[in-house]
């Protein structure tokens, strides 16, 4: 899997490149998002880049800073989801086949088909129709934390890093997750543990805090027009308060925006987030996205892309990142609000 084959989140794709790019690799990483966001397959490109032989980088102004090549050996066995160093832990059941004490060695050939056939995006339920396991809870267990020791403990065959990426980390049992405790913390060399998950609140904290968490945008969220046009509307009237920086229309907007629930203030921040970056791929690559670039408000329309360049657009993205993490952590929303709206105030000036 390579970045450019995951639609709409170059903006995230050029901050891990350049994560990787600078040697600032964290080993022990989680990123959390709902499957439709292609956070599984980040996962898998994010290693494929780690461990890729000819990495391709290219012009400014390009969508993507940095990409896999694709054609090395490493590249092609990443593919194939068959490289010797990458190792899948996920969900399982007892099936017909496997009547005790199941884990992910037990379905490797038939989760990397599963990957395959829904191209890195399947949900959890698909997972569990795939294998037939009849309405039963898929878990992650103390054998598969056995296997994971295991195979970080033994040196990489292909001279490069170790990656083990779980999938849906969330269904890792307490058993599993205290085995996992030291390996999180004691790594051994050039090794990388990629946790995939959707829900932060299902994972145990002494996991969280071993973890760099990185929040993936659901860019595919199903928006109704009248939504759209709503969320249009108050991000319109945002941009221009960060520019102006009139605090007391922006501390109006800040309640009126406080007052709604929080999974709509996440919506909305997601929405932004889709917002900036398509503005991001009009003024780098004069990519127009029709559909998003309407905004309802014509002048705004034509002016608004323009403050939105290289020199700001990842940092404005990791803010709300940040902001996203803080509404998920049940922050005080005027606040995370109020705190986000003066940090992109300073770098939608400073394009």
């Amino acid at each position: 899997m390579q970045f450019k084959d995951i639609v709409g989140q170059e903006v995230l794709a050029n901050r891990l490149t350049e994560i990787i790019d600078s040697g600032r690799v964290s080993h022990a990483q989680m990123f959390l998002g709902p499957t439709s966001s292609g956070s599984l397959a980040l996962a898998v490109a994010y290693a494929q880049y780690l461990n890729c032989e000819n990495r391709q980088h290219y012009p400014e102004g390009s969508p993507l800073r940095a990409d896999s090549c694709g054609q090395c050996p490493s590249c092609r066995k990443y593919a194939e989801l068959m490289h010797t160093d990458l190792h899948l832990v996920f969900p399982s059941a007892t099936t017909a086949t496997v009547t005790s004490k199941p884990c992910s060695e037990d379905f490797q050939e038939e989760f990397r088909q599963f990957m395959a056939d829904t191209r890195q995006r399947g949900t959890e339920d698909e997972w569990y129709a795939a294998l037939g396991f009849d309405n039963k809870q898929g878990m992650i267990r103390e054998r598969d934390a056995d296997n994971i020791v295991r195979t970080l403990g033994l040196k990489a065959y292909e001279g490069g890093y170790k990656v083990l990426i779980v999938w849906m980390a969330e269904r890792m049992n307490l058993d599993c997750a205290n085995k996992l405790l030291k390996t999180l913390e004691e790594p051994a060399e050039k090794t990388l543990l990629l946790l995939v998950a959707e829900s932060r609140d299902r994972m145990l904290q002494t996991i969280l805090s071993r973890v760099q968490q990185t929040v993936v945008p659901d860019l595919g969220a199903d928006l109704t027009p009248e939504r759209r046009a709503a969320m249009a509307e108050m991000f319109v009237s945002w941009m221009r308060l960060l520019f102006k920086l009139n605090m007391q229309q922006l501390s109006g907007w800040v309640d009126q925006t406080a007052s709604l629930g929080r999974e709509q203030q996440k919506q909305f921040l997601l929405y932004a987030q889709e917002s900036l970056r398509a503005c991001f791929l009009q003024t780098a690559a004069g990519y127009r996205m029709e559909d998003e670039l309407v905004f309802g408000d014509e002048k705004f329309d034509i002016s608004f892309p323009a403050m939105i360049t290289p020199n700001n657009v990842e940092q404005m993205m990791k803010a709300m990142n940040d902001a996203l993490y803080a509404l998920e952590r049940n922050a005080n929303s005027k606040i995370t609000f109020m705190q986000l709206s003066f940090t992109l105030s300073k770098m939608i000036k400073n394009r």
